[in-house]
């Protein structure tokens, strides 16, 4: 770990970790808006990607929304990196009291950490949008469970759509997450933001929330609220994390 960053943790009593896309992008998932981020990438569809994975493409057209979605938004033999791992050893150790993360690929708690808060919800968990019925992403993927690209619900007197429980552009963040994320922030005296642009809202407005004394920034690329860090590391957070 960066010599300064073991330092402030080992002096801090309640750490909490907000992170982005960055944080998974050494397993193989592409951060959305670094030079080489699926924000850049040109692609067959006939519309740039935040519209695609927004509330009203996906109403518009929903076998297109799944066509990008399983293509582009999932990564089923990703692995938990070196941070993800160092993450969960901070939680078993008693100093890392939560994880709030944008990411919604469940690599943290496939890490082993416990306290995970997404608030962008997860691929892992799909509902179906008529009875409510719960699915798991093999079943979605499966292409017998679905109509083209739109997976259905398996009871035959329903046949509703099954939505990922991911939050889509246009759509609010849960209440009540976002709730357990401020409960976190307030309490913490140590505020490691790592991986993210901090220019997606509402969720990169919820460091506000931190009144603790010391914030540490990870990211290759300069954020906009760089000058609030207590440090600075432009660095990947598995090096500054692990090495």
């Amino acid at each position: 770990m960066d010599k300064d960053l073991d330092r402030i943790v080992k002096k801090s009593n309640y750490v909490v970790f907000f992170g982005g896309a960055g944080v998974s992008t050494e397993s193989g998932i592409p951060d959305f808006r670094s030079s080489d981020g699926l924000y850049n990438v040109l692609n067959e569809y006939k519309a740039p990607p935040e519209k695609i994975i927004s509330h009203s493409f996906f109403v518009a057209d929903t076998n297109t929304f799944f066509d990008y979605y399983k293509k582009h938004m999932v990564y089923r033999d990703a692995m938990p990196g070196a941070a993800h791992l160092k993450l969960a050893e901070l939680e078993k150790d008693g100093k890392l009291k939560a994880v709030i993360t944008q990411n919604i690929d469940g690599l943290h708690q496939l890490a082993g950490s416990k306290n995970v808060i997404e608030l962008h919800g997860s691929i892992l968990r799909n509902t179906c949008m008529k009875c409510g019925a719960k699915y798991s992403l093999a079943y979605i993927m499966d292409e017998q469970n679905c109509d083209e690209k739109v997976p259905k619900c398996s009871d035959d007197a329903c046949r509703g759509i099954v939505k990922p429980d991911v939050v889509l552009y246009e759509e609010s963040l849960n209440n009540h997450v976002i709730a357990e994320a401020i409960s976190h922030l307030q309490k913490a005296d140590m505020l490691i933001i790592a991986g993210t642009s901090l220019a997606v809202y509402p969720a990169a407005g919820l460091i506000d929330y931190f009144k603790g004394e010391t914030i540490v920034i990870i990211n290759l690329d300069p954020t906009p609220r760089d000058k609030i860090a207590t440090l600075l590391i432009h660095d990947s957070i598995s090096q500054a994390l692990c090495d």
